[in-house]
């Protein structure tokens, strides 16, 4: 049993997981989840329903206009390529971690998006570092019970992880295949081992286990390519594609009104200046959105931006593969909602609630902890979690 236990939080994330995902086969671990706890319908990802963004709307409890986070891979005019980095210097919303270490709390991260360098000078506690996508769940299962097993005075309070999730198959093998179920009855058995870990302890009293997913999964069909599409009319530039949505940077950003203008007239894409950009999608940033910004329409993905993704799409096509892609609209794409479930200190057994936004969760945590949320939080805690705490 843990000793003079305080309250703890676990938020786990499970890459690309969609909450129908739960329904299809035998997952124990998520079932005694959704019995014992609260699950949600679904957690709504922020825009655009892609890795990176949604990891830091998670732990920042800001949209991607104030974290500036704008995708997996992108461009900075002042600043560079950002390519999958793991610098949290390009953070710019405070992370949770860092919210409960400037409040006294101890944090624990394991391959969190951002987590594995200091932020404004503020680091996790314990931090796993640099990100390895060899590592696996069991590794990081027992690194979570090494943590609890601390004396109480050194263990950390809030323990963020990153799991693989379903993400990797449903890109390869699309969201209905064989190999992306298999993937995610490997988690649950991961699961399974935490729970047991942390019934062994008797931690529940003190701990609380709150499990996402970062999107959804949609069956990709089709491809076009905005830069071709613009060569014909002689605008030039360099499009960052982040699958079905992309960046475009152009030569001449006089231009941007009539490359725009070609770009949305094409069937299920959307296309919008820089200036133009709807403010739903709480995306526009001074210095990382391009010139003109591209949106499809499942199931249609933009290539032309990134030679590795346009090669696997053309290796998928060539063998008949069914292959898997996310970043659409959350709000217009059901298939790129999220998994929301919770279990232990706080939270009513048997509970269910509507859709959840990922703004909730890194308030919802707080909560629980007994602190003030991110600074620039615009998110609220998921009721009925941690009400009568």
């Amino acid at each position: 049993m843990l000793a003079e236990a305080a309250s703890l939080v676990i938020l786990l994330s499970l890459d690309g997981v969609r909450p129908d995902y739960l329904g299809r086969d035998e997952l124990p671990a998520f079932a005694r989840m959704a019995r014992e706890g609260l699950r949600a319908e679904a957690l709504v990802p922020v825009f655009p329903s892609s890795t990176f963004p949604n990891h830091v709307s998670l732990a920042s409890c800001a949209p991607v206009d104030r974290h500036g986070i704008v995708a997996n891979r992108f461009v900075d005019r002042e600043r560079g390529v950002f390519d999958y980095a793991n610098d949290a210097s390009w953070i710019e919303a405070e992370p949770l971690w860092v919210t409960a270490e400037r409040q006294g709390v101890r944090a624990a991260t394991f391959f969190w998006v951002g987590s594995e360098t200091p932020w404004q000078g503020v680091a996790a506690t314990f931090r796993e570092a640099p990100f390895d996508a060899s590592v696996t769940e069991t590794e990081k299962v027992d690194r979570i019970l090494g943590w609890l097993d601390l004396p109480p005075a050194e263990r950390p309070r809030l323990v963020m992880s990153w799991w693989h999730g379903a993400d990797s198959e449903g890109h390869d093998h699309g969201p209905a295949a064989p190999e992306t179920r298999e993937a995610l009855r490997g988690q649950d058995r991961e699961l399974a081992r935490l729970l047991a870990g942390l019934d062994a302890r008797g931690a529940w009293a003190s701990t609380t286990l709150l499990l996402v997913s970062d999107h959804g999964m949609s069956e990709l069909g089709g491809s076009v390519d905005p830069l071709d599409v613009l060569g014909e009319r002689g605008i030039a530039g360099r499009f960052v594609s982040g699958g079905p949505f992309g960046h475009l940077f152009l030569d001449d950003p006089a231009r941007a009104g009539e490359a725009a203008a070609a770009l949305d007239a094409l069937e299920r894409v959307e296309a919008w200046t820089a200036a133009a950009l709807p403010e739903r999608f709480r995306y526009r940033h001074p210095t990382r959105t391009g010139d003109v910004f591209v949106l499809a329409e499942p199931p249609l993905r933009l290539g032309g931006g990134s030679l590795v993704g346009d090669l696997r799409v053309a290796l998928g096509n060539l063998f008949g593969r069914t292959l898997g892609v996310h970043g659409y609209d959350p709000a217009r794409s059901p298939e790129m909602r999220a998994i929301f479930l919770a279990l232990g200190r706080g939270v009513p057994a048997g509970a269910r609630t509507g859709p959840v936004s990922a703004l909730d969760v890194a308030p919802t945590v707080t909560r629980l902890l007994g602190i003030e949320p991110p600074r620039s939080c615009e998110g609220k805690p998921i009721e009925p979690i941690g009400a009568g705490r």
